[in-house]
């Protein structure tokens, strides 16, 4: 393949980037030499290194495992993005806080049902859900019990929403994407067919309406969401709705057409993808634990605010490749 973005990524000092464009973009067998290569390096590549200092004997890193974005469970959820090997043992820790956390009585005290409707935050569980099914917990019980529960809080209308007002009725964008990702990464090595019920009326929801666009005058709902952007944590733009549909096999669908047209527009003249805005507000500076704790807000990566993306072009490439436009 001569396209210059792929070259680009394969020149990265990242080994997760050149492992996942090995296996997604170039076709290679994941026992292929090559791979497993790559595969063994990254442990020690910058941002998996950076994601994993600092961490304590429970798992965590001194801060609640919510904290933005310095907590265990964004750290977690980045890290199976950036393809950590399945069954380290760093990684399980900080999924032990993680899950923890979610079955607590704090926790489940907040969630609230009012007129049927489960109003709940589910790109936690989802999030989680995902990133703990990538790393090897798949069939734990404590994971299954995620699935199950998302499995039950899902919205008429295929989605999810922690919006408490009683008229509330339509689901969230930002609320249900994660969890369509958690769920598709948990029925992937598990096969569990409630999981794969929900998964089909999430992908739905967001295909009915063509993944940016009201069901009911065919407006763009925000233009945020036509931005690229990296990492999302719990938000949402297109190039993620097409990443997460591919893992749930609905790409081919004819409404996802018009996303996937925008997306390859979006490709710059040096070939590649560009970040157009950022959720993460300063680069955590120092240690995240001891004396000095991470302000809300700060990040433990630099992934770049602006000019090309390693992540948005790898994802870009991810999704054109699973839809047939690379060449």
């Amino acid at each position: 393949m001569n396209d210059p973005a792929v070259g680009w990524l394969m020149k990265s000092a990242d080994p997760s980037v050149r492992y996942l464009t090995m296996i997604e973009v170039l076709g290679y067998r994941r026992d292929s030499d090559e791979v497993e290569a790559v595969q063994r390096s990254v442990l020690q590549g910058p941002k998996v290194r950076a994601l994993l200092s600092g961490q304590l004997q429970d798992g965590g890193f001194g801060v609640h495992p919510y904290q933005k974005w310095t907590g265990a469970h964004w750290r977690l959820v980045s890290l199976a993005e950036l393809a950590i090997p399945k069954g380290n043992p760093q990684a399980a820790r900080a999924a032990v806080q993680v899950l923890g956390w979610l079955a607590s009585t704090d926790h489940k005290e907040g969630i609230k049902t009012i007129r049927g409707l489960t109003r709940r935050c589910a790109s936690q569980e989802g999030n989680a859900l995902g990133a703990c099914s990538y790393i090897g917990l798949g069939r734990d019980p404590r994971v299954e019990a995620l699935a199950s529960s998302l499995a039950t809080w899902q919205w008429p209308d295929g989605g999810w929403n922690c919006d408490k007002k009683p008229y509330a009725h339509h689901s969230s964008f930002n609320e249900s994407l994660a969890t369509l990702w958690g769920l598709a990464l948990y029925q992937d090595v598990t096969g569990d067919r409630e999981a794969a019920r929900a998964i089909d009326r999430a992908s739905e929801f967001f295909l009915s309406h063509h993944l940016f666009r009201s069901h009911r005058t065919g407006e763009v709902i925000k233009s945020e969401f036509l931005e690229l952007h990296y990492p999302l944590y719990w938000h949402y733009d297109i190039l993620q709705a097409l990443r997460v549909l591919s893992l749930t096999g609905k790409l081919g669908d004819p409404r996802a057409k018009e996303a996937l047209d925008l997306v390859e527009s979006k490709r710059r003249e040096d070939g590649l993808w560009h970040s157009e805005g950022s959720y993460w507000r300063s680069l955590m500076k120092g240690p995240a634990i001891g004396a000095r704790t991470p302000a809300t807000g700060s990040e433990v990566v630099d992934w770049g605010r602006s000019g090309a993306s390693e992540m948005i072009t790898l994802n870009a490439l991810r999704v054109l490749n699973a839809a047939g436009r690379l060449r």
